[in-house]
């Protein structure tokens, strides 16, 4: 489609003066040639003047209905970043003000979003356009119309960026203007996007269209005909439009949802305007009389309006030659808002509406920046943007009848963390229309959801974590943990890391994981290391986001240890250099000789009392390891190693306390429960025990199977320590644990 190309603002003043709005034309005049000086000799990729795109995007800014200064600023949008060498904000605002300077400077820094890489500079840019739209609504809007003529003269770029400027503006620029009740330029960007990503398809689409519509050229007009007599006959005041739905939203039925283009029911649309709320009611009831309705194809938008404050009546309804169309009806002021949606208060109201008003309408976004100050995670971000703003809604009920608007998916932790925090915080399980259902249970449109809570619950599960959907409920049960569970956190947080450290195959020390950690932390800008392990306890950020950092870091303190000569006789242990995890006052006698080198296998890690065997390793001294080791028995299975195996035991009287502490490993099979964790470390802290790590995983049956390493003297301490852990109220079994 040929575009008019625009060097002046001639029309621009004609869309204005037909407005019937009150502008400061000087002040736009001025604007508009500050910016051709500005942008004199620069062209488009197209070759035109490249004046032509700033007065093309005020043309749409002021046939939106926007105020002066926002159609100042669409003049100026790319003046500072463009021309920087000439102008900058502070002549802006000097020159036009201080509104148009802080509007120019939302949409400098609004840069292009590249939706296909999702690291932290993408995370960063999404939050800046939502930042500069929660404080000026009319940053996005003039963002929108920027966006939408850009699209209109794509043609112009490579095939590469015509790609990558329709795959961002679909899944981010159009469902925005959803978002905002913008359907014209919404419907627009899809299906200019469309021709771009899919033109095969698009065009598939569009012929069908043109076909179905040429085999009943007649449909819409008669049928136009037929209820204009009704309304008539009814002494209805109405205006009546035809409409024949959009290719994009067409394409996105069948190929989303494998439709034929036959099982299109709304291709042919009616649209009725009608003064007052009761009109609407009393329209659809003459639109059922005449016509046999769909079963399933009512839905009532003017009771429950969606999150964009769309509001209408939708009926689907069989017409002449049996062929099934849609009637829309809504009063005027409905109709504004579903085509202008939050632009609409300037085009049809003169001004701004109240800021409480306008707060309330943005309150989403604010909401959306205050549930992602808990992650830093990029992915998780834009998922959360993904499901709280561009997806479909679904209406559920409170008890009360409160109606409770939640993204399709959402679970009742989701509702409950809609209701109040403290709701989600309180809850023990929900209802749906009376019965009893499981908390990861997904409420249907029109539901009745009840939370069952309870003043003894002592708060949300860490496993919730992964059922929820929404930012809201994920940050509101984020900031929990964060608040009253820090000392669990922490200890999960720097398990985990050092889970991850085992990975990269190298011995390390206490004050070498510190450094690392320590490392790590500094280059996340955290300020701590237990700030770090806090973040990643309570779900803030996942290790695999800092797996690479922790790599480099392991790499720079951590130093590969040089290969030693192969050992294949125990004669030779003694003469070898010590590693550091070896050690000489060990307690452990081989074949009869006592002050060996050796090293406890971390497969079964022997404690003094246990019955132990020793292998003649390849470069590391003796490895000694529980007789009843899995390895043991595997290894003497293979006939080149079953040779290295010699008789090793534990010197007499040699409890461990010489030899200072040895780590064991527990594992525990346990009911899961919001308090197992923090049972669990209260026991080995009054124990004085030393968890050195610990991680957890989730069996078929629902329940918990936890892994603990703690330091402990011997077998006898052990036992002790296991016996206590037995006696836990969630607790059913412990045993020894192996790797």
């Amino acid at each position: 489609m040929m575009q008019e190309v625009h060097t002046d603002i001639t029309k621009l003043l004609e869309i204005i003066s037909a407005s019937g709005n009150t502008y400061n034309v000087e002040k736009i005049k001025n604007a508009y040639q500050y910016a051709a000086l500005l942008h004199e000799g620069q062209v488009r990729q197209s070759g035109e003047p490249y004046i032509s795109h700033p007065i093309a995007v005020a043309e749409i800014v002021a046939t939106l209905g926007l105020d002066s200064d926002s159609i100042c600023s669409a003049l100026l949008h790319d003046t500072v970043e463009d021309c920087a060498e000439k102008t900058d904000l502070k002549e802006i605002e000097k020159r036009f003000g201080a509104d148009v300077a802080h509007i120019v400077d939302g949409l400098t820094k609004i840069v292009v979003l590249q939706v296909e890489n999702k690291e932290e500079a993408h995370l960063e840019t999404l939050r800046k356009m939502l930042l500069a739209m929660s404080k000026d609504v009319r940053v996005i809007l003039i963002k929108l119309c920027d966006r939408l003529h850009n699209m209109r003269t794509l043609s112009a770029k490579s095939d590469e960026k015509q790609r990558t400027t329709a795959l961002e503006t679909m899944h981010v620029y159009a469902p925005l203007a959803h978002r905002l009740g913008m359907q014209r330029i919404k419907q627009e960007l899809e299906n200019l996007s469309l021709q771009y990503l899919d033109p095969y398809g698009y065009n598939e689409v569009k012929n069908d269209i043109e076909k179905k519509y040429g085999l009943h050229t007649d449909f819409v007009e008669h049928t136009k005909k037929e209820v204009e007599q009704k309304l008539r006959e009814n002494d209805i005041s109405f205006t009546l439009e035809g409409r024949i739905k959009s290719v994009y939203s067409i394409y996105k039925k069948m190929y989303t949802q494998n439709k034929s283009f036959d099982e299109i029911y709304d291709f042919y649309a009616l649209r009725v305007l009608v003064k007052t709320e009761l009109e609407c009611y009393t329209v659809l009831g003459i639109i059922h009389e005449a016509y046999k309705s769909i079963p399933g194809r009512f839905k009532d938008y003017i009771s429950t309006p969606k999150a964009n404050q769309y509001r209408s009546l939708h009926t689907t309804v069989i017409g002449r030659y049996g062929i099934p169309f849609e009637v829309q009806i809504r009063t005027y002021e409905m109709h504004q808002i579903a085509e202008y949606g939050i632009a609409a208060h300037w085009k049809y109201k003169s001004g701004a509406q109240s800021k409480e008003e306008m707060d309330k309408r943005l309150k989403w976004v604010s909401q959306l920046l205050e549930n992602a100050d808990g992650t830093r995670d990029p992915d998780e971000f834009m998922s959360a943007l993904k499901t709280d703003i561009f997806q479909d809604e679904t209406f559920v009920f409170t008890p009360k009848g409160d109606l409770i608007t939640l993204p399709q998916g959402a679970t009742v932790i989701d509702f409950a963390y809609a209701i109040h925090s403290a709701v989600g915080n309180k809850m023990v399980g929900a209802k749906i229309n009376g019965m009893i259902v499981p908390i990861d249970r997904v409420p249907n449109n029109g539901e009745i959801v009840e939370i069952i809570t309870s003043n003894t619950s002592k708060g949300p599960s860490r496993d919730w974590l992964n059922i929820v959907t929404t930012s809201e409920a994920r940050g509101k049960i984020r900031q929990w943990f964060k608040k009253e569970k820090r000392a669990d956190n922490i200890a999960l947080g720097k398990s985990s890391l050092e889970f991850e450290l085992k990975k990269f195959g190298r011995a390390t020390n206490e004050a070498q994981r510190a450094e690392v950690f320590a490392a790590t932390a500094q280059r996340m800008g955290f300020s701590s290391a237990d700030d770090l392990f806090n973040t990643i306890g309570y779900g803030g950020i996942s290790v695999s986001k800092i797996a690479t950092r922790l790599r480099e870091e392991f790499d720079r303190v951590v130093r590969p240890e040089p290969e030693d000569a192969p050992i294949v006789t125990a004669e030779q242990v003694r003469t070898v250099a010590e590693p550091r995890h070896i050690r000489k006052n060990s307690g452990i006698v081989v074949d009869g000789e006592s002050g060996c080198q050796v090293k406890f296998a971390r497969c079964c890690n022997p404690l003094p009392g246990d019955a132990v065997i020793g292998f003649i390793t390849k470069g590391f001294g003796i490895s000694i390891h529980k007789v009843d080791c899995p390895n043991v028995a595997l290894s003497r299975q293979k006939t080149e190693e079953a040779g290295r195996w010699v008789e090793a035991h534990w010197e007499k009287g040699s409890d461990g306390a010489a030899q200072g502490v040895y780590e064991a490993l527990v594992q525990i099979y346990a009911y899961s429960s919001m308090t197992i964790l923090a049972d669990l470390t209260n026991v080995l802290a009054e124990m004085r025990v030393s968890l050195l790590q610990i991680n957890t995983r989730q069996k078929n049956d629902g329940n918990m199977i936890i892994n603990l390493k703690i330091s402990c003297k011997n077998a006898e301490h052990f036992r002790s320590i296991t016996a206590r852990l037995k006696g836990l109220r969630d607790v059913i079994d412990v045993e020894r644990g192996y790797v």
